[in-house]
């Protein structure tokens, strides 16, 4: 994707708008998606502003085309949050098209060693998660020394209190459904998955395509088809953003054989939540279904 010479503005070259203006003295942050943002802000409470490029729930992180005011917002920033692994292409291309040598760029991708083709749904790994705010705080601390207390609180406050609920839902689930087989509709899932302590039955081509829009096999059609008609799985895990006719077939195979059905989404839903308030509502569905599948 060519980005537009326009996204190329200075910040003085335009006017200020809503999205790209601060209360002065507020480290200005840019995060390419809101589930960064949102974690990113509350990090940084009022010591800092932060601006996420994808807000809307039904617009695709993976093919989004960055406007002229995503360009203006991103020249005034002193940090940009990208989550890299070829998720959103776009974003380094803004940043290039935007340079300034003093700005911080955090690269999830990068951060956690990942490949070009390694899952880069991290934001569903708990473990990468923590890796995230750790990075995010050493980043405010570097650009913002004198309030490195405050941020080292945040951070406390953040994964003690904010995520409470999220991890006391994942240690429940783990501790009582840990080994249970589960079915899903895209790679999204994986890591939260596998922290769970799932049994995750289908194939990881079949998730991979589904999530990168790819052609699914005939075989890992059938394998997945074959899953929810013999009752293999207890609960199918879909991702309600993308209802693919592969997808929606395997949604009504499960109805008809009464598999419970749990619902994730690939971005802040509603927008207006929390990271934590959007993963735990969704734990909390998802273990719904789980006892639902299992009678326990």
């Amino acid at each position: 994707m060519a980005v537009p010479a326009a996204l190329a503005l200075s910040a003085s070259g335009c006017g200020s708008g809503a999205a790209s203006g601060g209360p002065a003295g507020k480290l200005q942050v840019v995060a390419a998606e809101n589930f960064w943002g949102s974690i990113a802000a509350q990090l940084g409470g009022d010591r800092v502003r932060v601006t996420s490029v994808i807000v809307n729930p039904k617009t695709d992180p993976h093919s989004y085309e960055p406007t002229a005011s995503d360009g203006i917002t991103l020249a005034r920033s002193k940090m940009a949050i990208v989550n890299g692994v070829g998720y959103d292409r776009w974003a380094p291309k803004l940043i290039s098209a935007n340079p300034d040598s003093a700005r911080v760029v955090l690269n999830v991708g990068d951060l956690l060693g990942l490949k070009a083709d390694d899952n880069p749904h991290q934001w569903y790994s708990p473990a990468s998660v923590r890796r995230v705010v750790a990075q995010i705080v050493s980043d405010y601390q570097r650009l913002d020394p004198g309030d490195a207390a405050y941020f080292d609180q945040q951070r406390q406050r953040f994964e003690n209190q904010a995520l409470a609920r999220y991890d006391a839902l994942r240690a429940h689930i783990k501790r009582r459904y840990a080994g249970t087989p589960v079915g899903y509709s895209e790679s999204i899932f994986e890591p939260l998955g596998r922290d769970l302590g799932l049994e995750l039955l289908t194939p990881y081509s079949f998730a991979k395509a589904i999530s990168e829009g790819t052609e699914v096999t005939a075989q890992d059609k059938q394998t997945v088809d074959n899953q929810a008609q013999g009752g293999q799985i207890k609960v199918w895990v879909y991702n309600s953003q993308n209802a693919t006719p592969d997808v929606q077939r395997v949604n009504q195979l499960a109805q008809a054989r009464h598999i419970p059905v749990a619902t994730i989404t690939e971005t802040l839903d509603p927008p207006s939540a929390t990271f934590e308030q959007w993963q735990a509502d969704q734990l909390a569905g998802l273990q719904r279904a789980l006892a639902q599948g299992t009678g326990r």
